[in-house]
């Protein structure tokens, strides 16, 4: 095979899986059968683009072979002559649509596959995972890892989620203004989830997993245009615009992990910082605060550093009370003790973390880590290791590990 054939097949997968995948099942309101057959057409490109060549749009090339496969699966199962004809019609018109505009880019229907993911008729504990894997094709077995359950079970849920959707006719829609707001927040979570997934995989590890921040970005600008009047997403975006705006920084040139505070601000963003703020002030003309707008000013305060060399904790400090009210996650409450020890001491984070019940924070790798630092910084060495050595066994990422490791031993060199 043609390692050129094998690099563009996989580089459209990655890229625009998510994309062909809600094209199709939009008209054929089939996500597995979507599935399967985009599945198809990217075994067909391996086989065929290293002897044809690599086609001059392949994201059209496997569109059109998938629709095409989406119909023979159609017979196949006998499908009623009218659904078949309609399935038919619309992707012929489809095809004829892309081949008279040339390269014109297909519409895009992910932000409705989204919506069609949080339908009440959907268990509400799968919405996230079922975006996560529909929209932006993330296996099941990352997604099992990050919700602490077996892969195949989520397998299993996946599965019966996406059957729903084919066999209650769920509609490929935005929701009207009644139910939008629920449902609205369970999109933005997943997003963001996404967002998450890409940001931990900076390592480089799994080159797929960094595109997922550019998609989740991708999706919060189209799911802005499609709801400019909703300040979460105006959050939303910001945030993970202030995220990304650092990424520069996040690890040094041989590729170790630089903790935020530590990081050289010179080398964020600042046109993308600048347009984080942009969106978190239009957001706030709206006056309805929410969780994302909550946690994109957390990072608008330290994204400030770059501007004036310093980061005010205490402002950080009342806002993390705010999104404790709003939103109290484990997360949240481990990122406030570590504030709270820079503005009111280290005794005082270390309180925060102690209320936080032992059960929540057993096998949650930030807890661990905070907890090592502020161990170490009140010289308690012995409790402070050990410390060290949890959050160490609880990353994933290697240059976390190394970054701990390298401070576990600084810290035990005193001894």
């Amino acid at each position: 095979m043609s390692p050129d054939a094998a690099r563009a097949a996989e580089k459209v997968a990655r890229q625009s899986y998510g994309k062909l995948v809600a094209f199709l099942a939009a008209r054929s309101r089939d996500v597995p059968a979507a599935e399967d057959a985009l599945s198809e057409a990217l075994t067909t490109a391996l086989r065929v683009w290293p002897e044809r060549g690599i086609p001059g749009n392949p994201e059209a090339w496997l569109l059109v072979a998938a629709r095409r496969n989406l119909n023979h699966m159609a017979r196949r199962r006998h499908t009623e002559a009218n659904g078949a004809d309609t399935i038919a019609m619309a992707f012929d018109e489809a095809e004829q649509r892309m081949n008279a505009a040339g390269n014109t880019p297909f519409p895009d229907e992910r932000i409705k596959l989204l919506f069609a993911c949080t339908h009440p008729a959907i268990d509400a504990a799968i919405h996230t995972p079922l975006m996560l894997q529909t929209v932006l094709g993330i296996d099941a077995r990352t997604i099992a890892l990050a919700f602490v359950v077996s892969p195949t079970t989520m397998s299993q849920r996946l599965v019966r989620a996406k059957t729903k959707i084919r066999d209650t006719g769920i509609p490929f829609q935005v929701p009207d203004t009644s139910q939008l707001s629920a449902r609205l927040a369970t999109v933005l979570s997943a997003i963001y989830a996404a967002y998450g997934l890409g940001w931990d995989g900076l390592d480089g590890e799994d080159d797929s997993r960094l595109a997922l921040t550019e998609e989740a970005i991708w999706l919060g600008r189209a799911l802005l245009a499609t709801l400019p009047q909703e300040p979460e997403v105006f959050g939303l975006l910001s945030l993970m615009l202030y995220c990304e705006a650092r990424r520069n920084a996040r690890r040094t040139t041989e590729g170790d992990y630089v903790p935020l505070d530590e990081q050289d601000a010179t080398r964020w963003n600042a046109i993308m910082i600048a347009e984080a703020d942009r969106l978190l002030h239009e957001a706030g003309n709206f006056d309805r605060f929410g969780t994302f707008q909550c946690q994109a000013a957390v990072q608008s305060v330290h994204a400030q550093r770059r501007r004036s060399g310093r980061t005010d904790w205490q402002a950080l400090e009342t806002l993390y009370r705010a999104l404790m009210l709003i939103k109290p996650t484990l997360g949240c409450r481990v990122s406030q003790a570590a504030v709270i020890a820079r503005s009111e001491g280290i005794e005082a984070g270390l309180a925060a973390l102690e209320a936080i019940d032992s059960k929540d924070v057993a096998s949650y790798q930030p807890y661990w880590a905070v907890r090592a630092h502020l161990l170490a910084q009140k010289g308690d060495v012995a409790a402070a290791s050990e410390a060290y050595m949890t959050a160490i066994g609880l990353s994933e990422s290697a240059a976390v590990r190394r970054f701990l490791s390298d401070r576990q031993a600084a810290l035990t060199a005193r001894l």
